[in-house]
């Protein structure tokens, strides 16, 4: 019963995890391209979906193997790189790491983003989980079903920050132009930071 109790809140700290300064960052790059709150919604779906898909792998291989090497800040440091090519890629008008938004059906780039986060995040999660959860398949249960709770976090996140984007919430476009702006500084600032503490 012990082990259970922390499977039962997993999903409560997937959905909180979402919250973190680095996934909103990334995700707010992302959906302030949308003109439609469902595409956001879908690509925050893509980006719980590669960040579930990254630690359920990773997560198992360590939970089974307990290769705790697995566990660097350079996977953090990845993630500030990331960052600063959004920022940047945002900066000059150009679609981030080279893929194209414009048809509903790429989420590519918000699954490729989701899997990077999901390999800088999974290292100390699997640390927490083995230190509370003795049985190496409860702990990928665990780990799925905070996933679970990550992808419904970042459906609802992503959908909430792409509503001034919308055509009925339309901003002007000089007060669009200075949002996009700050937000992209943010985001290649915050990555420097990360790279700076992580390398």
């Amino acid at each position: 019963m012990e082990n259970l109790l922390p499977i039962v809140f997993a999903s409560v700290a997937g959905a909180g995890h979402a919250f973190e300064p680095d996934h909103l960052l990334a995700v707010s790059s992302m959906v302030s391209r949308r003109d439609s709150t469902v595409l956001a919604m879908k690509d925050g779906l893509y980006w719980g979906l590669g960040h579930t898909t990254m630690i359920a792998l990773v997560g198992s291989v360590i939970l089974l193997s307990r290769a705790t090497f697995l566990q660097s800040g350079y996977f953090e440091a990845a993630v500030g790189l990331m960052l600063i090519i959004m920022g940047l890629s945002r900066l000059a008008g150009k679609e981030p790491l080279g893929f194209k938004l414009k048809t509903t059906s790429e989420h590519r780039v918000a699954y490729t983003v989701g899997l990077i986060h999901g390999l800088a995040g999974s290292g100390a999660l699997v640390l927490l989980v083995m230190t509370e959860i003795s049985s190496p398949l409860l702990g990928i249960l665990y780990l799925l079903v905070f996933g679970v709770g990550s992808i419904l976090g970042m459906f609802g996140v992503a959908g909430l920050l792409s509503i001034p984007y919308t055509p009925r919430m339309r901003l002007s476009r000089r007060i669009r132009l200075v949002t996009g702006v700050v937000s992209s500084v943010a985001c290649i600032v915050y990555g420097g930071y990360m790279i700076y503490v992580n390398v």
